[in-house]
């Protein structure tokens, strides 16, 4: 049976798009089409998936830095506009459910930190029928976007859980600077937006390239 408390972390923070949820190449696309569509030069693959994980108005403005400022709304009407179609198309990794499973039982508290809006986390939660599985969550619109620290902030207090008793997991470097600048502790995961060469500045704790390396780990160290 798992251990009914855990032995090392309380309060395990997840990132979702790319590091639960597979929808990087989704987001990829819809960020270069929305770019087009308001006449700027579409980013290649590698800047588009970059920003994943920032905050909605930033990260479009990092992938397009020849539109004006006056086409930002815009630019974020067709981001939205192409990522809804597909929205629906794209699920959580193999792996993840059981994952989850085991750190609930081992009385982990869960949460999401995440860059997407309020209104598309609570839709995939609910696409994925995984209301209840998290204790909290925080997304890009209701507070400081990544990879300002505010988000994990914020969470650790409404659970009372300090830094030290705090795991941040993601994909992105924006994820493990948003820890590293909360005194949390972090692991980056290999199969989502960003490439991990850029980790290793951040001292995660391990680096995971697949959801059953993370679950093997998790299951031994957190």
């Amino acid at each position: 049976m798992p251990a009914s408390r855990p032995r090392r972390f309380d309060l395990i923070a997840f990132d979702w798009d790319g590091t639960l949820f597979d929808s990087t190449a989704i987001i990829t696309r819809s960020i270069q089409q929305a770019v087009c569509d308001v006449g700027g030069a579409m980013p290649t693959s590698e800047a588009a998936a970059w920003v994943i994980g920032m905050a909605l108005p930033n990260a479009l403005a990092h992938a397009a830095p020849d539109v004006p400022r006056e086409k930002y709304n815009e630019l974020a009407l067709r981001y939205r506009y192409h990522y809804v179609k597909h929205q629906d198309d794209i699920s959580l990794f193999d792996g993840v459910l059981p994952l989850l499973d085991l750190l609930k039982q081992r009385g982990h508290l869960l949460t999401v930190a995440t860059g997407k809006s309020r209104r598309g986390l609570d839709h995939v939660l609910a696409a994925v029928q995984l209301l209840g599985t998290f204790d909290a969550s925080r997304t890009a619109d209701e507070t400081a976007g990544k990879p300002d620290p505010l988000m994990l902030h914020e969470l650790m207090a409404e659970l009372d859980v300090p830094p030290e008793r705090t795991l941040m997991i993601g994909d992105t470097t924006h994820d493990l600077e948003m820890a590293r600048a909360a005194s949390c502790a972090s692991v980056g995961v290999g199969y989502g937006a960003h490439s991990t060469e850029g980790f290793a500045p951040l001292n995660p704790l391990f680096i995971a390239r697949s959801v059953a390396e993370l679950h093997q780990w998790l299951d031994g160290n957190a």
